[in-house]
């Protein structure tokens, strides 16, 4: 059983857990050890065979006996016996709008409902109006929810959708003259890979005019629920927004509580207790009901005795124990970026010139550029054969004079790593170009010894200098490859091979865990966007996210690096 296996069973004992009543601290528990497992650098099983589970964040010895069980026997009895006493359909239920876990144990206890199709069946009948405390508005709303899930297939979507609506939602507030200043939180704030909701917090000291102006936005197509200081709404594309309005002097501690995560918050709010403190969105209060309010979020944590944490760290992973003892890492930003290795042309699959693309890497600033496009065997892309793979340097070199120094333009390959191993070219090719990028798109469904063995091959081979989107998923569509991930990560810092983090938004590949991993082993990172057409070179920003997430400061990053160094390093492989 994988991590993906483990995490899932995981979390969906958290679930099931809600639906049936039981304490917030139990469920909280394995909602957690689903998500260390699942952002785990390497295998579970290879974790449990070296006795080290409880070594885990996250992970004490309940849950590590659980993965134990689920390791040794391929079954767990605790959740085949929780199965038994609360129906695992009930799951689906809770990707429903306006359905929580008590709405779900209602319609489960009191219709016999446990499952999407027999919730739609219900609201058309007229069931639903007929228990306490629902009505016809209730049912008509779980009616519209129902429908907005069949648009949406999934209640969470990839970051680059719900951070183009966020902006567009931004800008309108911002101009709202109610509104003193607005962010974005939760999980796009903290950059994950996908977004359920959006959380947008202002500052405002009207918080009813506000909401009102909110609810004439063209995106807004219907309001899910209101109260004092937030909103929830459903916008046109299916997702869903909060807008939570404080006033200016607790804009700082909303900021802060609706960033998240909540095992993050948990364990600010354990840390206030120690000062006899209670934290919440609206500020500290001491013992005597007196208040602490906080304009900044950098506050909240100054009073807890902690610097600022970034909030790609709050996922309660050891951010807090790493400020207590100052020893947050230095984060990768955007403007470390000076160079995109990892971008294609209509030479192959790309929809755009050389030379627009080297004029678009100018203008967003990059110091060099590497034109990676495919190999030959890659039909589906028009992957390049030797003789036009030779006519593109000539190409390159043309535009390199007229460019001057202005930009440096590396010629390179995105080579396929072949079914049997191979390379798509021989190696006196590979040795004519500035940077070889091997990549894995075929047979991504190969046995793991066999699949992993093609990747290792393609690291040792002294003309390879990067590896591209190393474990081809697509999110939501394509499940990764079943690598040996710990087996990649020794190699490629045993032989210095860069492992590219792909910002592509369905790529997002190396994940979070194993660039983390891969940095504690002393792997080379580069964040590449995979560019296709100019715009793509705005997808940097996704693949940072993944980097600061990982905790990956600019020095791992070799396109951080000055092109001399980039050049030096390049140089002296294969």
């Amino acid at each position: 059983m994988n991590n993906r296996g483990v995490a899932n069973i995981f979390q969906n004992i958290a679930d099931l857990l809600e639906i049936k009543g039981e304490p917030i601290y139990r469920v909280l528990a394995y909602r957690r050890a689903s998500e260390t497992v699942r952002s785990l650098g390497q295998s579970v099983e290879d974790v449990w065979r070296e006795g080290g589970l409880e070594e885990i964040p996250g992970v004490g010895k309940a849950i590590s006996s659980k993965i134990d069980e689920l390791l040794r026997t391929g079954r767990l009895e605790f959740y085949e016996k929780l199965t038994t006493e609360v129906p695992p359909s009930l799951i689906d239920l809770l990707r429903v709008g306006d359905v929580g876990p008590k709405k779900a144990a209602r319609f489960w206890k009191e219709l016999g409902i446990t499952s999407l199709d027999e919730l739609e069946a219900a609201a058309k009948a007229g069931k639903l109006r007929e228990l306490r405390g629902m009505g016809k508005r209730s049912e008509a709303r779980i009616l519209e929810s129902l429908e907005a899930l069949k648009r949406r297939q999934t209640d969470r979507v990839l970051i680059n959708h719900a951070w183009e609506t966020a902006q567009g939602l931004l800008a309108s507030l911002q101009e709202l003259p109610v509104v003193v200043k607005v962010e974005a939180a939760g999980s796009l704030r903290r950059w994950r890979e996908t977004v359920g909701d959006l959380d947008l917090i202002a500052a405002s000291e009207d918080a009813g005019p506000l909401m009102d102006a909110f609810l004439e936005f063209p995106q807004v197509i219907r309001i899910i629920a209101r109260g004092e200081t937030k909103i929830s709404v459903e916008l046109y594309d299916g997702l869903r927004a909060q807008l939570w309005v404080h006033p200016p002097s607790r804009f700082g501690t909303a900021l802060q509580y609706a960033t998240g995560s909540q095992a993050h918050n948990v364990r600010l709010r354990e840390l206030a207790k120690r000062f006899g403190l209670s934290l919440s969105e609206h500020g500290f209060k001491r013992e005597d009901d007196s208040e602490i309010t906080c304009a900044e979020e950098a506050e909240v944590y100054q009073i807890l005795g902690l610097p600022w944490i970034p909030p790609e760290l709050r996922e309660d992973r050891g951010e807090v124990q790493a400020a207590m003892e100052n020893r947050l890492p230095q984060l990768l930003t955007q403007s470390d970026l000076v160079g995109e290795l990892h971008v294609h042309t209509d030479w192959s699959d790309g929809a755009s010139t050389l030379k627009e693309m080297v004029e678009a890497a100018q203008e967003f600033g990059f110091q060099y550029l590497a034109i990676t496009d495919h190999s030959q065997s890659l039909a589906v892309a028009r992957g390049l054969d030797v003789d036009r793979i030779r006519q593109q340097r000539m190409a390159i070199n043309e535009i390199q004079r007229s460019m001057g120094d202005d930009i440096h333009i590396l010629h390179g390959v995105e080579i396929e790593i072949l079914a049997d191993g191979r390379l798509d070219y021989p190696d006196e090719i590979l040795a004519e170009l500035d940077l070889v990028i091997a990549s894995l798109h075929t047979a991504l469904r190969q046995p793991r010894e066999t699949i992993t063995a093609r990747l290792l091959k393609a690291i040792r081979n002294p003309h390879v200098d990067m590896i591209g989107h190393p474990t081809g998923r697509l999110i939501g569509i394509r499940e990764p490859a079943d690598l040996d991930m710990e087996s990649i990560l020794e190699a490629a810092a045993e032989h210095q091979v860069a492992l590219g983090i792909n910002a592509f938004p369905e790529r997002l590949d190396l994940s979070e865990g194993h660039a983390r991993r891969a940095v504690e082993m002393g792997c080379l990172l580069a964040v590449n966007t995979d560019a296709h057409h100019p715009e793509h070179f705005t997808f940097q920003k996704y693949g940072v996210g993944v980097a600061r997430r990982a905790w990956v400061g600019p020095g791992s990053v070799v396109n951080s690096w000055p092109f001399d160094r980039v050049y030096e390093w390049l140089s002296t492989r294969g």
